[in-house]
């Protein structure tokens, strides 16, 4: 029974310690990834901004500006691999109490490398037709690396490399730096009357170009997004000098303390799973097997000693004893001596045959 016992413990400590070697590698592979039914909100902030207010044809400066970001999955279209998001935002002017800009978007990407995948009705504003390339932004590849990734602007309607810049410390989380740097470049075209440039035409046509200095800070463990930079800006120029016309948008967004220990909390938590998946209860796992495994073992084998001695042959050919002992002999079947005259010859009468 022992035996028996030790060969299933070492058996036991043999699949503990495979699977220690496995849960931090394929089995987390496998288990780690985003969400599909994510739904969570950040908001921006800034002070002395300024933009062009369409609902009064006037410029608006020295304002505060909130940027709401809303993701909602949609976990019926995502699959094992690929989830699918649903993005809404919207800045507002918390100084004259008045909308300044929204987006819609819904795109698809990897649910471990953060890679964008065009499916799934993918479209920006509705419109379908911009094919969405390159990482998330909203979320970076899960052990995220000191390199240049690069990552889909919704201004632009193209990647644009996010440059590794360095650590820095959000809240005990050491985080990676990246940065995108957007000269200004033209984005559209708008159609806007001559008077509010300074022209005489009823109307004028004038390119819209966009500039952008943006820096993430991002968890390397989750690739989560934990703090935000983002100064942007969108003017009208005119067409013959390239001078400025109209500001319609120029602001510094950046994550407010609030935001930035709701996310990392949130964070923290994800990095708390990671570590039991990958280190705790491999190392658990790999300590019960090793023990399993030598118990096992000596179990299995067992002391020599402990093993039952075995019966000494008799030795048929053995002489018998001279003197008295002769006088007995041994009759098979019986394990005792008898004496000699027990088996003396019987005669017919019944009486005993006198020996010779």
């Amino acid at each position: 029974m022992r035996r028996v016992i030790g060969l299933a413990l070492a058996g036991l400590g043999a699949n503990l310690i495979v699977l220690a070697v496995l849960l931090p590698t394929w089995v987390s592979s496998q288990v780690v990834k985003f969400p599909l039914n994510e739904y969570e909100s950040a908001t921006l902030t800034a002070s002395n901004a300024s933009y062009f207010s369409a609902s009064s044809l006037t410029e608006k400066t020295g304002v505060s500006l909130e940027a709401t970001y809303t993701i909602k999955g949609d976990g019926a279209a995502g699959t094992s691999s690929t989830a699918v998001w649903d993005e809404y935002s919207y800045v507002y002017d918390t100084t004259d109490k008045q909308a300044v800009q929204q987006m819609t978007r819904r795109f698809a990407f990897d649910r471990k490398t953060a890679v964008l995948v065009d499916c799934c009705g993918a479209n920006i504003n509705g419109d379908s037709s911009i094919e969405q390339r390159g990482y998330v932004g909203y979320v970076f590849p899960i052990g995220t690396q000191q390199q240049t990734y690069d990552v889909f602007d919704t201004t632009l309607g193209r990647p644009e490399p996010f440059t590794y810049s360095g650590t820095m410390n959000v809240r005990g989380v050491e985080a990676y730096k990246f940065q995108e740097n957007v000269a200004p470049v033209q984005v559209a075209i708008q159609t806007v009357p001559g008077s509010l440039v300074g022209l005489t035409a009823a109307s004028v046509t004038l390119p819209e170009y966009y500039q952008i200095h943006l820096r993430y800070a991002v968890d390397p463990v989750t690739g989560a997004l934990i703090y935000v930079d983002e100064h942007q800006t969108l003017a009208l120029r005119n067409p013959s000098t390239g001078a400025q016309a109209l500001l319609l948008f120029d602001a510094d967004l950046i994550t407010p303390p609030a935001t930035v220990g709701a996310v990392v909390a949130l964070d923290k938590s994800g990095r708390d799973k990671l570590n039991l998946i990958e280190t705790i209860v491999p190392l658990a796992l790999g300590i019960a097997g090793g023990v399993a495994l030598i118990a096992g073992i000596l179990l299995f084998r067992r002391p020599r000693q402990d093993l039952p001695a075995e019966p000494v042959p008799a030795d048929d050919t053995a002489p018998l004893p001279a003197g008295p002992a002769a006088e007995h002999s041994l009759v098979p079947g019986l394990d005792r001596e008898v004496p000699a005259a027990a088996t003396a010859p019987i005669r017919a009468d019944g009486e005993e045959k006198p020996p010779a």
